[in-house]
């Protein structure tokens, strides 16, 4: 396995790949010795000297023993000022079964992907890209490329797959939800929608709760109390249970859980120009000062109206007229006319004089909001209640994109006014405020102390951690979650700020950690569908072949499960060279299997066939335990 890349990503998936696959592993990072590199880019030398020595040592530290199946084949780490085809041939792709490419540049992994596939038709490639809509092209392209090349393995079952990932798309769920609370944890798999819930912790004495499709998770023992202590790994009893059986379910009084809720067809996202549209109600044009003038001015009007049929005109339609003729000072003065004749129509006179320059207000007030429909709003005066997001990066723009499609207020912070989610927020109308977080007065003009949740999502961990610390200074009770790179400190600053602010709920989350699992699997060649974190642990979403796995084949669905590890939640009976094209018919002696397509309420008796195809939930060791036990491929194949 061959990984390339330049932050906490590419260290994260290579201990991944060796910790858990017992994989041999290739990191290439950036090169710390350019030469003639400019005094301005000092700070990405830095970076890329503490990569490296950090990818050094984690693996050293997973240097294999002299009992491992992988002895005298130690991690290897090359450094690469360009990512050229003469590096990638030096990294070994010509012979790699699969290559990462998890830069944080799209054209950097770009290029490379295209070096990579002439160098090697059969390569798998997993590839970090931001544009999905770009990844989708690219991944028919480059599988078109392999198979243009190697005409001659397609018979012989070609193992060259594209997977296209975004680390912003795996972790922006898990971040969304740890500021809203019931937001659950949403998985979106060959276009269904699997949604993830946390139910409440029951009671001694008392039934289960409607478990929905299964029970995904049990959480740690004090995950409702403000001043819990997340589990992680490394937890110990402290730890959520991940994949637990009827017994840990039983047993586990007074803990909440992660149950699977529903499973439906997922909905087309909305173009951005509707989607904004529907953002900017009529009532927006006009402030509220000017909208309640017009009302009251509608009311007096309506009022002289009716006084003018009760007194001088019968026909309700013409007193309507004459009071409007009136108003716009049209008709002629009621001379000798009764005196409620003329009373009425100098008051009618006098709404008039009232009206035109509130007319005239509300057109300046419209012309004014369409000049400045694509310009920035500013937080509003009584705004209370919201979400306070500081960064508008990758991470940060897919999460507002995740709090907007929720309906939850959120007030940006961003100190570059080009940032990549400055248009997002431009587009739904968010408020946003332009300024470096750490100058005074720039999270109260975001009105902080008045926010109910605060996210700090840039890519720099000190600044997302001094955030943190101003904002609770300015209200020490305030829902803090932070991102973090690296998932040992996000552990430190947890429970620093938790000892800090016993009272106030703290939650911290390393993208790295959670985005690293999806990445793993598939570079080993699983679909891995999607990943939701449980607290500091992870839970992976994988569609696999029955065939392939001998943990899996000849086996009922109960029998299959193993507690910890795997179970199976669907089965697709459908005949594989059918299962794009449209659902095969199931065997008719086996009544227990389930109709064609995949079927989310199994029946526990069924026995998983060859042919089947399934989603299971996995943990990280239970997924690499899977393909450890598969059986073995013939020299020069990829398992898949």
């Amino acid at each position: 396995m061959v990984v390339c890349g330049d932050d906490a990503l590419a260290e994260r998936l290579g201990t991944e790949l060796r910790e858990l696959y017992r994989a041999q592993v290739t990191i290439v990072v950036p090169s710390t010795r350019t030469a003639g590199e400019p005094a301005q880019e000092g700070g990405g030398r830095m970076r890329a000297a503490a990569l490296l020595s950090r990818v050094q040592a984690a693996m050293g530290r997973l240097a294999p023993a002299g009992d491992d199946s992988l002895a005298g084949q130690a991690p290897r780490v090359m450094e690469a000022a360009v990512l050229s085809e003469d590096t990638l041939t030096e990294a070994g792709v010509a012979r790699a079964d699969a290559l990462a490419l998890v830069h944080d540049d799209d054209e950097t992994n770009i290029r490379a992907a295209l070096a990579a596939r002439r160098l090697n038709p059969r390569l798998r490639l997993v590839i970090r890209l931001f544009d999905r809509k770009l990844g989708q092209h690219l991944a028919q392209l480059l599988d078109q490329a392999a198979a243009l090349a190697r005409p001659d393995l397609i018979g012989e079952g070609l193992d060259t797959s594209t997977t296209i990932l975004s680390d912003a798309d795996t972790a922006a769920p898990a971040l969304a939800a740890t500021a809203v609370a019931g937001t659950g944890k949403v998985v979106q798999a060959d276009g269904l929608l699997l949604r993830a819930v946390e139910r409440a912790p029951r009671g001694r004495g008392r039934a289960p709760g409607t478990p929905g499709l299964c029970t995904l998770a049990i959480l740690s023992s004090s995950n409702n109390d403000p001043s819990d202590t997340e589990g992680s790994d490394t937890s110990g009893q402290e730890e959520p249970i991940l994949l637990p059986d009827d017994r840990e379910i039983a047993a586990a009084v007074g803990r909440g859980s992660v149950v699977l809720d529903t499973v439906t067809p997922s909905e087309p996202a909305l173009p951005p120009r509707r989607l904004a549209a529907r953002t900017l109600p009529l009532g927006s044009l006009f402030s509220r000062r000017v909208r309640w003038t017009l009302a009251v001015l509608v009311v007096c009007v309506l009022g002289l109206a009716l006084a003018t049929w009760a007194t001088t005109e019968p026909n309700p339609l013409r007193a309507g007229y004459l009071t409007m003729l009136d108003l716009f000072a049209i008709d002629e003065p009621a001379i000798g006319e009764p005196a409620a004749r003329q009373i009425i129509q100098l008051l009618t006179g006098f709404a008039g004089l009232l009206l035109l320059p509130v007319l005239m207000a509300a057109v300046l007030e419209a012309m004014g909001t369409f000049r400045t429909a694509s310009a920035l709003r500013r937080p509003p005066r009584g705004l209370s209640g919201h979400i306070v997001l500081l960064g508008l990066g990758k991470i940060g723009t897919r999460v507002l994109a995740r709090l907007h499609e929720l309906g939850v207020p959120v007030v940006c912070v961003e100190e570059n006014p080009e940032a990549r989610g400055i248009p997002l927020a431009r587009r739904l109308r968010v408020p946003t405020v332009i300024g470096d977080v750490r100058d005074e007065g720039v999270l109260e003009a975001a009105k902080v102390s008045r926010s109910r949740a605060f996210l700090a999502l840039t890519s720099l961990d000190t600044t997302n951690l001094e955030a943190a610390l101003y904002a609770r200074s300015v209200k020490p009770d305030l829902q803090v979650s932070l991102r973090l790179y690296d998932d040992a400190f996000a552990t430190a600053v947890y429970r620093t700020l938790r000892a800090a602010h016993p009272l106030a709920l703290t939650r911290s989350r390393s993208v790295t950690t959670l985005a690293a699992p999806a990445f793993a699997g598939a570079m080993m060649g699983r679909q891995v569908l999607g990943a939701i974190p449980v607290e500091r642990r992870v839970l992976l979403f994988a569609a696999l072949d029955v065939a392939d796995h001998p943990d899996l084949a000849g086996r009922t669905v109960a029998a299959s499960f193993r507690a910890g590890s795997w179970r199976v939640l669907a089965v697709d009976s459908t005949a594989p060279g059918e299962r794009r094209a449209g659902p095969g018919a199931a065997p008719e002696e086996d009544e227990s299997a389930p109709e064609p397509g995949p079927v989310w309420q199994l029946d526990p008796g069924y026995v998983l066939r060859p042919t089947d195809r399934v989603v299971l939930a996995a943990t990280r060791q239970g997924l690499a335990e899977l393909l450890d036990a598969q059986s073995p491929q013939p020299a020069g194949m990829s398992r898949r």
